[in-house]
């Protein structure tokens, strides 16, 4: 009597690992990967390139202005 009804537990719990996700479930968890992909390559670019190429420029920027200054400051 017992074996049955542990057999028939391990049907239930096959049949329900059978479909893991429902469609709308499905879709959501691909919207989800795409949304992290996404975000993973956009922080990749942004570290890799946005973020030094604007601190390089700004750097630059500050050295332009503080040799004009002291050009400035000779020249006086």
């Amino acid at each position: 009597m017992r074996f049955v009804f542990f057999e028939d537990f391990k049907l239930s719990l096959y049949n329900k690992r059978k479909n893991m996700f429902e469609f709308d479930q499905y879709l959501g968890f691909l919207a989800f990967l795409t949304i992290l992909t996404i975000g993973f390559w956009l922080m990749i670019f942004l570290l890799t390139f946005v973020v030094p190429y604007w601190l390089f420029g700004n750097l630059m920027e500050m050295y332009k202005e503080r040799r004009e200054a002291k050009r400035a400051a000779r020249n006086e």
